[in-house]
């Protein structure tokens, strides 16, 4: 006579646990990226769990916060990010480092509504995530600083003019919708030709105050 299955199985091993966990991990991050890149970080967390297939419960087990879910779901492009601000300070050429930058950061902002505001947005219990931000506003100055010295840079560009044209690409991007690449890049070929240097360059009005912060409420 066959076995009959037991009604007192044991529960899974720690190892069916861990695999598990990872699983819903692995959900609760595609979900939140997916939907910060179409809606921007302030979806609801129940949306997110939702949209993975688990419990607010499971989700707020696995990121405690709403910025710890944030900063895991944004940290490969945070590094990307960071890797290409990297590349650009040792560019030995401040005009192509800083077309570089911008160019490369505007087509993120473009991609992915969502990077720009968690990449800016402040959380106080995220250190690593405003030492980016500070590592960032130090690093464009930087460009900013040596295009100009090189006399790539036109002489009365501010800092705060990048945050003015990220400002613009991010309106651009948001209200092109299906076209916002193609549009991003159309704006940013307008404001490179705009910023460069040239003898016959008409004075502008007094630089804006803005700061890296301000994009951060940019919808």
């Amino acid at each position: 006579m066959p076995a009959q299955p037991s009604h007192n199985a044991p529960p899974p091993g720690p190892e069916a646990l861990r695999a598990d966990a990872r699983e819903n991990r692995d959900r609760i991050l595609r979900a939140a990226r997916e939907a910060y890149a179409l809606h921007g970080i302030d979806v609801p967390i129940s949306a997110i769990a939702r949209r993975a297939g688990v419990g607010v419960a499971t989700l707020y087990r696995r990121f405690p916060t709403r910025a710890s879910l944030i900063t895991e779901a944004f940290a490969e492009q945070l590094a990307e990010c960071a890797g290409v601000l990297d590349e650009a300070l040792d560019d030995p050429d401040p005009w192509r480092a800083f077309c570089s930058v911008f160019t490369k950061v505007c087509a993120m902002q473009a991609a992915d509504r969502g990077f720009t505001h968690a990449f800016l947005a402040r959380f106080p219990d995220e250190s690593s995530y405003a030492e980016e931000r500070d590592r960032a506003e130090e690093g464009l100055a930087l460009l900013v600083r040596r295009a100009k010295e090189a006399g790539a840079l036109r002489p009365d560009f501010d800092v705060s003019d990048m945050v003015l044209a990220l400002l613009a690409n991010n309106g651009v991007a948001n209200g092109a919708q299906a076209e916002s690449a193609a549009a991003s890049r159309r704006l940013v070929g307008y404001l490179l030709e705009s910023f460069q240097a040239r003898p016959d360059i008409s004075k502008l009005p007094p630089p804006a105050s803005l700061d890296l912060g301000r994009l951060s409420g940019a919808g």
